[in-house]
């Protein structure tokens, strides 16, 4: 690759522009569209069964081509894989709006997920190019900054596109950010040409490594634990799951096998024969499975007992991600500064443990937006760091030619731990909810009324929410209207009461007339109706009280399954800790140190 000697400060800074346009492109994108899910779902009639394949059909096809961009930008130059891969992306994109049926929507995103693997491995291949081990540190952060940003923002520019525009929009808009991306790296960004002589392509390898992840992939997302007995669906036991864990893993000995023969490695096994570059993908793996695991659910716990709307859940993770981009701008800065980043790493594991402790501990239905505030900025910056620095140390591992298929190694190991992590964390909290609710549903809505108690169980009959495949309740339920329809009711049944004929409400042993009262049914109809209408204040009370309880319930059961996740996320963190400690900590070098560029030494 080209020596950071020789380019400009305008080159640098124009080729992470550039760069940083095209990771903002691909992370803008997934919250975006996950925002834009429920809208895509109505609009499009998707069946329960395939709406998880809008993200499925992303990550698998992102997940094959990782390696694939990652051994091409060695062997042909950054900006060449880089142009390319927003090409295929934005034709993914295009196709994506274009979509007019579930079929085209998904074939789609498969083609946006080749591209957008492009956009991720490239970017801290880049980094490796243009700085020394010493300065990447700082340019790390800001990459990993891009993460935390995305995940507030997606949201809210995916929610208000999506209000006024419609969902086809949340695909359009990538159109006029890719072409400034493209403008600036295709006028701006030097080509970082590979100086490898022998540029031909592992084929049979990527063939192989596709089916080894495809089917993997595919089991992680799609299997579940039995919520309910008699559930439907592709439970972890059940053969559908079972057979493409075996294909996983008859495929994956056969890609080491066939790599072993290669010429030119899609993926050069001998890099793990390095104990830096092998345990820091082990780390990166480990705390991979923790990092969705505690940003997923904290909008749902925001808005099902705190309270906030969807909007202002939004909103309010903002702490959370102002942990994230100041931990990765502080540890990328003090790394450079210090050249040692081994106790950056080990202290942001510390913090994450401690903050999932508290949140795994302390967690509670009374707990108020200024606490939720204090414990997602300590999160944060627990998880921060480990995104630039473990790519740090791993890109500081291997020789200048091999920093694309390193970097693209661990963008994998990120990646599959993410996945492995949100099944891990979605069953947990499916399973811990469900039950919880089950045990005290049934005193809680003993006073409600039928319609009520089917309305929170679910959303309307075939859509993502609802009950029909033992789905978890719907999280908006909503109290005070429950209880103006409860109010409403009983006030129709206490006008028809009091407007009712005297025999009518009269018991029914009582004679039709009076002979006391001077009209039908005399004092005691009087009686009966004031009878009757205590008996409707009391049913009311008892609704009222119940609705209440339902409340209760719903935030005590969803504040547990929250809390248990964070209990495990614990473990992970904790395992990440473990296996960090292991880690070699490699001498960053600076531009002037002799082999600043070259496979650093160990300490």
């Amino acid at each position: 690759m080209a020596d950071d000697t020789q380019l400009s400060k305008s080159q640098k800074i124009m080729t992470m522009v550039g760069t940083l346009l095209g990771m903002l492109l691909a992370a803008l994108d997934q919250t975006i569209v996950s925002t834009a899910g429920p809208a895509i779902q109505r609009d499009l009639h998707i069946e329960p069964a395939l709406y998880s394949w809008l993200t499925t059909s992303y990550l698998v096809a992102s997940a094959v081509m990782t390696p694939v961009w990652g051994k091409l930008s060695d062997l042909f130059g950054r900006r060449r894989i880089l142009v390319q891969g927003i090409g295929v992306f934005l034709l993914g994109s295009l196709a994506c709006g274009l979509s007019q049926s579930t079929t085209q929507l998904i074939a789609a995103r498969v083609v946006q997920g080749l591209g957008g693997a492009a956009l991720f491995t490239t970017a801290f291949a880049v980094i490796a190019d243009l700085f020394s081990p010493r300065e990447r540190g700082r340019y790390t952060g800001l990459f990993g900054a891009v993460f935390g940003l995305s995940s507030v923002v997606g949201p809210l520019v995916g929610g208000l596109i999506t209000d006024t525009l419609g969902w086809h929009w949340c695909f359009f808009v990538n159109l006029p950010v890719g072409a400034v991306a493209l403008g600036v790296i295709l006028t701006r960004m030097p080509p970082l040409k590979s100086e490898v002589t022998d540029r031909s392509l592992d084929i049979v390898g990527a063939l192989v490594f596709a089916l080894a992840i495809v089917p993997l992939l595919i089991a992680l997302s799609l299997a579940k634990v039995e919520l309910r007995p008699g559930d439907v669906g592709y439970l972890w036991s059940t053969p559908p799951i079972l057979g493409l864990f075996a294909a996983a893993a008859v495929f994956g000995a056969l890609f080491i096998v066939a790599e072993r023969r290669a010429r030119v490695p899609l993926m050069d096994l001998g890099m793990f024969a390095n104990r830096a570059f092998a345990v820091g993908n082990l780390a990166s793996l480990v705390v991979g499975m923790a990092f969705l695991g505690a940003i997923v659910f904290l909008p749902l716990f925001m808005v099902v007992v705190v309270g906030a709307s969807a909007t202002r859940a939004g909103l309010t993770t903002v702490p959370l991600t102002f942990g994230i981009v100041f931990g990765n701008i502080f540890a990328g800065q003090v790394s450079s500064r210090v050249g040692r980043y081994k106790f950056l790493i080990v202290g942001s594991l510390v913090v994450q443990i401690a903050a999932f402790a508290i949140m795994a501990f302390t967690l509670s239905p009374d707990v108020t937006t200024v606490g939720m505030a204090a414990r997602m900025v300590l999160v944060g910056l627990g998880l921060g760091p480990s995104i630039p620095l473990f790519n740090l140390h791993i890109s500081s591992a291997v020789e200048p030619r091999q920093i694309g298929a390193a970097t693209s190694t661990a963008t994998l190991a990120r990646s599959l731990g993410s996945t492995m992590g949100i099944a891990i964390f979605g069953n947990l909290f499916g399973y811990t909810l469900v039950h919880n609710l089950e045990e005290r549903m049934a005193t809680a809505t003993a006073g409600l009324p039928p319609a009520l108690v089917a309305e929170w169980k679910g959303g309307p009959p075939g859509s993502p929410s609802s009950g029909d495949e033992g789905a978890m309740p719907q999280a908006g339920f909503d109290v005070a209207a429950a209880q103006a329809k409860i109010r409403a009711g009983f006030a129709a049944r206490r006008a028809a009461a009091t407007a009712a004929p005297a025999a009518a409400a009269a018991p029914a042993a009582a004679p039709a007339g009076d002979i006391t009262s001077g009209r039908p049914g005399g004092a005691g109809a009087d009686a009966a109706r004031a009878e009757a209408l205590r008996a409707l204040d009391s049913a009311e009370q008892q609704a009222l009280a119940a609705v209440s309880a339902v409340d209760h319930a719903l935030k005590d059961s969803f504040t547990s399954a929250t809390a248990r996740v964070y209990f495990v996320g614990l473990f992970f963190a904790l395992a990440g800790l473990l296996v960090s400690l292991r880690l070699p900590e490699l001498a960053l070098r600076g531009t002037s140190d002799p082999g600043a560029r070259g496979a650093p030494a160990l300490d």
